[in-house]
């Protein structure tokens, strides 16, 4: 079991930059894929970016080149970092984490609760 608690998220100018962090227990993150996802009211939510346990990593259009996902081992936390903030950034953003199962053909998948990010002046 792994329980994923999200913070960082808060009120933020266009233009300006904003850290979120995952803190994780019950398990080490560097087993799993991590991923941050983001949600707004009325939107399906979307994939921002993903950080495999290997070191892979995978950004959305929108966020490319303005969003870094990274991994702490030594606190077992995920962050993303979000440079140049645009209003259409705002949403709630998820912490998620996955690995396929092989003997039970299945996902392990956790999501955390959530955090808002709002841009706006």
């Amino acid at each position: 079991q792994v329980q994923l608690v999200e913070s960082g998220g808060g009120l933020v100018q266009p233009g300006g930059s904003l850290r979120l962090s995952c803190a994780a227990s019950g398990s080490l993150l560097s087993i799993y894929t991590m991923g941050w996802y983001r949600q707004t009211p009325g939107k399906q939510r979307e994939l921002v970016a993903t950080l495999t346990s290997s070191g892979s990593t995978n950004y959305a259009d929108s966020v490319k080149g303005r969003f870094t996902i990274s991994r702490d081992n030594a606190k077992n936390t995920v962050h993303l970092q979000m440079n140049s903030l645009k209003p259409e950034d705002t949403a709630v953003y998820y912490c998620n984490a996955r690995r396929w199962v092989a003997p039970s053909n299945s996902w392990d998948q956790y999501w955390g609760q959530g955090t808002q990010v709002t841009v706006s002046s």
